[in-house]
């Protein structure tokens, strides 16, 4: 084993293990209590972005920052997302979701939406927090397309180019054309057909508001059905990228995993339905800054364990354990929670 990758040690329950059983398990839980609060991030090109800011908040300034980025049309009320920021909330943690454009309460202003490879928002973000909370530790973790952007954006800014202590990348396609492939197949090809649903839906309210710089009927449009042939015709063209293989090639975050020098933490599931089964034997090796923790079951974002014989989530507790590390590691005075 490499000096940056490591079994991961989570544990299915028994007869949960399937990776299509744990990747549909959360949303078949209920969700936890979370209050919120939106504020609008106005973005440089006249577009915005909504954070959710978990409440209640703490009173200190100087409070660590939890920022999480969502996945593939996302939200504040996904349950990895509410389960994450409910976790890092209650250590003390400030909390906060950056919504990617238009995946809050209100559709955003421009033609041009977000995609895996799009990390001036999130750098926008990362800055303006800096701004505002100086003395504040900060930590990013991003779920699935989320966690691709954030590599890539980490691996593009260098080790001390973000106000960021840590970066953490959960069931991240770091190998987009990979992942497309894989969701055309089998069972995955369900997932497939949920996620361009929600996405088509939005582009056809789009295209109802006025004219896209794309050139695509809402008849073309209700006929895209894998990603490649989305990406092909609305991601790509919309976002200034050739062709899909070229959005693919230029957003996937794999390549970068060498150049990568912020401490990372990137947890993966072996049986991951959104990718290969062989995803890290496609990839470089990882930076020495990174640890790699690969589990055998998970599926895409589950990891739904048996503890005290009630389910719960391994990624909140893993997740914690890693957030009071690096916060004890930076801030020892302080006291936040335990870890797993």
């Amino acid at each position: 084993m490499s000096r940056t990758l490591f079994s991961a040690d989570f544990c299915a329950p028994r007869g949960l293990g399937n990776r299509h059983v744990q990747t549909l398990l959360p949303r078949l839980r209920r969700l936890p209590p979370l209050a919120r609060e939106t504020e609008i991030i106005n973005l440089p090109d006249g577009d915005f972005v909504e954070l959710a800011w978990a409440l209640p908040a703490p009173t200190r300034a100087d409070a660590p920052i939890f920022l999480l980025f969502h996945g593939l049309e996302g939200s504040f009320d996904s349950p990895y997302a509410r389960e994450l920021m409910r976790m890092a909330s209650e250590m003390g943690w400030r909390a906060v979701l950056m919504h990617f454009r238009g995946c809050g309460q209100a559709p955003n202003r421009l033609a041009r939406a977000y995609h895996s490879g799009d990390t001036a928002d999130a750098y926008w973000v990362i800055g303006q927090l800096a701004l505002r909370y100086p003395r504040a530790i900060k930590v990013a973790a991003g779920v699935s397309l989320g966690g691709n952007m954030l590599l890539k954006l980490v691996a593009e800014q260098g080790g001390d180019g973000l106000d960021l202590a840590g970066a953490i990348a959960i069931s991240a396609p770091l190998d987009l054309a990979a992942s497309a492939d894989a969701l055309n197949r089998g069972f995955s090809r369900v997932y497939q057909r949920h996620l361009l649903h929600a996405l088509k839906r939005k582009v056809t309210t789009k295209l109802a508001a006025g004219p896209l710089p794309i050139a695509l009927s809402a008849r073309q449009l209700a006929g895209l059905e894998t990603f490649w042939a989305y990406d092909n015709a609305v991601t790509a063209p919309l976002h200034g990228f050739q062709s899909a293989s070229d959005y693919y090639r230029r957003a996937s975050a794999g390549r970068l995993l060498g150049d990568i020098e912020l401490p990372t933490l990137i947890l993966h599931a072996a049986d991951d339905p959104f990718m290969p089964a062989d995803l890290f034997s496609r990839l470089p090796a990882p930076g020495d800054a990174v640890r790699l923790e690969i589990a055998h079951q998970g599926g895409h974002v589950g990891f739904v364990e048996s503890r005290q014989g009630r389910l719960g989530s391994w990624l909140a507790r893993r997740v914690a354990w890693q957030l009071e590390c690096w916060a004890q590691h930076l801030a020892p005075h302080r006291t936040l929670a335990t870890g797993p």
